[in-house]
């Protein structure tokens, strides 16, 4: 096994150790060097939340202060980053101000005696979001069999359990889909749990009986005015697999949401 293998196979565990944790995470890869640098393409990091390195090895002091600026800022934005890193000399020939972005790319100083440059690009790794599924009707397992195909975590809700606080920077999502079984008591569990997207599966009608019974039990208007129902885009869906699937799609929608801009036209 050469070095970077085994390098890979370190980052690996370490990022499978962390995926299991829930704690968010980047790897910075070095994808172009110019003059000397200690670092090579290829060459690949992992670090925490706050920037640290936790395996692999991207170079010293002098380029560590950019990437773990350019991790925060990742975790904060939700979105990777691409750090190009030069000598005070040469940001000066092009007209750049270290910390400006350009065209997408965040130019910092290398500070090294080498005066080498050195682009990185910081990939953002973030705890899977959660799906919380009240339920074990067909629709509830069939919305499980599917999601767990998307990158979500799964769990199950119960109406007699508490649940869990969110984990820092995780997203919970939460469909009620009980379908005559512990409806009252699995919407009300539902809003009171940290969330941000709430759907039931059932008719308006369904819904607002509930509603009504739940304001008399003390629920507020405006809790009740975030749940989606019924649950899912409007495709026509019929059998369980089909409305699970319009459920997931919605889902999808509002988890990506924040990833999109309007140029993206999608």
């Amino acid at each position: 096994m050469t070095p970077a293998e085994l390098t890979d196979v370190e980052i690996s565990n370490v990022a499978r150790d962390m995926r299991a944790r829930g704690e968010p995470f980047a790897i910075a890869t070095v994808i172009r060097t110019l003059g000397a640098t200690a670092a090579k393409p290829g060459a690949k990091a992992l670090l925490d939340a706050e920037g640290t390195i936790l395996q692999g090895w991207i170079g010293g002091g002098c380029v560590r202060g950019a990437l773990a600026k350019a991790t925060k800022r990742a975790m904060a934005e939700g979105t990777p980053q691409f750090i190009s890193l030069h000598p005070q000399d040469l940001l000066d020939e092009k007209g750049i101000v270290s910390g400006s972005d350009v065209e997408g790319v965040s130019f910092a100083r290398n500070g090294c005696p080498s005066k080498g440059s050195m682009d990185i690009f910081v990939e953002l790794i973030l705890p899977l979001p959660e799906l919380l599924i009240f339920g074990d009707a067909p629709v509830a397992s069939s919305l499980s069999r599917l999601a767990g195909q998307f990158q979500w975590s799964i769990a199950q809700g119960q109406a007699d359990a508490q649940v869990d606080p969110l984990v820092e920077g995780e997203t919970r999502m939460i469909v009620v889909a009980t379908q005559g079984k512990n409806d009252l008591d699995c919407l009300k569990r539902a809003l009171e749990a940290e969330a941000s997207f709430v759907a039931f599966v059932g008719s308006r009608r369904k819904f607002a009986t509930l509603s009504e019974k739940l304001i008399a039990q003390g629920v507020s208007q405006s809790a009740l005015s975030r749940v989606q129902a019924p649950a899912g885009l409007a495709i026509g869906a019929v059998t369980p697999d089909e409305i699970a699937l319009s459920i997931l799609a919605q889902l999808t929608e509002v988890r990506r949401r924040k990833q999109r801009t309007e140029t993206d036209g999608v």
